[in-house]
């Protein structure tokens, strides 16, 4: 199959995974639709898809990195969906056309080409147990000196 138009069909649920095995696929319209969930990270196994719009529904999450990875992608839709988080750069993502419009209607989609941009990470889990240590090292210090002090005798602290 080569040509898969989906499109105006009332459609609703979560794209199947199932869609990154049609490698041969180079034409993908599911727009105007009421897709929801999230893109499937393996919509990148669709290495000889040259258009993608996935336009128009309720898809949310952020934008799989691999879909920078479809090399021969010349045209993309992803416009007024929920979606979320930075938008990926790289190879074909930076050479399409009209930029803003393929991401418009994703009021939570951050970074270039968009002109909002992302705010600083929340920490990490490991950046966040680094504090806490040091907290807990300040705090078990504290109270061994304490615990000395109550245990040295008087004529030995002056």
């Amino acid at each position: 199959m080569v040509n898969l138009d989906l499109s105006y069909n009332n459609l609703i649920g979560d794209i199947p995974e199932e869609i990154g095995s049609l490698v041969e696929l180079k034409n993908l319209n599911l727009s105007w639709n009421t897709f929801s969930g999230k893109i499937p990270e393996n919509i990148g196994a669709l290495a000889q898809v040259e258009s993608l719009d996935l336009s128009h529904n309720k898809l949310s999450g952020e934008i799989p990195t691999r879909l920078s990875t479809l090399t021969s992608l010349s045209h993309l839709n992803l416009s007024y969906n929920n979606l979320t988080g930075e938008v990926p750069s790289g190879n074909q993502l930076q050479t399409l056309e009209d930029p803003e419009y393929i991401y418009i209607g994703n009021p939570g989609l951050c970074g270039p080409p968009l002109s909002q941009k992302c705010s600083q990470p929340e920490p990490t889990p490991a950046t966040m147990e680094h504090h806490e240590d040091r907290d807990g090292f300040w705090i078990c210090n504290g109270s061994l000196g304490s615990l000395l002090h109550l245990l040295v005798p008087e004529e030995m602290q002056s």
